[in-house]
């Protein structure tokens, strides 16, 4: 493996340089709950070859099985020890400070009572129950009675822990509020702000490496900011996959702390090496393709994901040298 300008190069396939995947959910194995495309063959072939699977979502709804058994509907065969969510790191961050039965106000779903629950403590449902902490997580019931409960309980001093602080949700209509939105509720109430177990904290991604007994882990994310933030917070390598929320012109203008190690269009990424882009004559070249930045602006020549690979390089090396580049020439790059 070698570095250039944040990216890392391989040789051979993804799946055989590493021996576990860490899989997010939403937008890289499924949308909503719909499949997506390459994502269930290029899982199956990466798993013959060795590469272990687990699945880690910001997700605290649901409980592992119920993720299981939708990704096994998907073609995507999942144990339910093969799921590590948000509701299970957000339930290890409150054994930190908390002793085994202290109160907790949970604010979202089952999945996120049952961790609650599992790792000793004693859930309860009001703010009048005096609670120590509120565990809060994304579920599509949570309302504002319950927003408010959790409120009351962070006012009167109970440590506010959020399973996740992604603002959105992508859903086969669309993004959709997700549990920062929900949080944020709760933060203007309160003026408190939260401790987060889920991404782009690497507690997730450290309990998953422990569980799985790994020594070379790859994280695999469609988001910057939760997923390969994440990543990078935890010296994880990790492989944006361009079929959810941040886009290739995202992953161009990147900032240091949320670039991805490797670049892919889909998870058939895991099943093929990863050129570097080389710097040649004022061009960083990959492929076929290449780019550089001058006077202020991205110029491009080439096309498909070495092209992002190329942009994604040039940009990055403009900004670590502190060099300009106006976001406004910088196109949607589709791969």
């Amino acid at each position: 493996m070698t570095a250039s300008a944040g990216l890392l190069a391989s040789a051979t396939p993804l799946a055989a340089a590493y021996d576990l995947a860490l899989v997010d959910l939403d937008g890289v194995a499924y949308k909503g709950h719909l499949p997506i495309e390459h994502a269930a063959a290029s899982l199956a072939a990466a798993r013959s070859g060795g590469m272990r699977l687990l699945f880690v979502t910001n997700n605290a709804s649901r409980e592992p099985e119920d993720v299981a058994g939708q990704l096994t509907g998907l073609d995507i065969p999942t144990d339910p020890d093969e799921v590590m969510t948000a509701a299970q790191a957000c339930a290890a961050l409150l054994t930190t400070r908390l002793d085994p039965g202290a109160k907790v106000l949970v604010v979202g779903g089952k999945g996120l009572v049952t961790a609650v629950r599992s790792a000793g403590f004693t859930v309860v449902g009001s703010a009048d129950d005096k609670p120590d902490a509120v565990a809060q997580g994304y579920s599509p019931e949570v309302g504002w009675a319950e927003l408010a409960e959790a409120a009351y309980a962070v006012g009167a001093g109970a440590w506010h822990v959020a399973s996740n602080l992604d603002l959105s949700l992508p859903t086969a209509r669309g993004f959709a509020p997700g549990n920062g939105a929900l949080v944020g509720a709760v933060v203007s109430a309160t003026g408190v702000t939260p401790d987060s177990a889920g991404k782009p904290s690497p507690t997730m991604y450290r309990l998953a490496v422990e569980r799985a007994g790994a020594s070379r882990p790859l994280v695999i994310g469609d988001r910057l900011d939760t997923d390969l933030g994440g990543a990078r917070g935890g010296g994880y390598p990790g492989l944006h996959v361009l079929t959810g929320v941040s886009t290739a012109r995202d992953a161009v203008l990147a900032v240091p702390g949320e670039r991805p190690s490797f670049l892919g269009a889909d998870l058939r990424a895991l099943l093929e090496p990863h050129p570097a882009p080389v710097l040649t004559d004022g061009w960083y070249v990959c492929g076929g393709a290449s780019a550089q930045v001058a006077g202020g602006g991205l110029r491009l020549d080439g096309s498909g994901i070495d092209l992002v690979r190329a942009a994604c390089a040039a940009a990055w090396a403009a900004a670590d040298a502190g060099d300009d580049l106006d976001p406004a020439t910088v196109p949607e790059l589709v791969a």
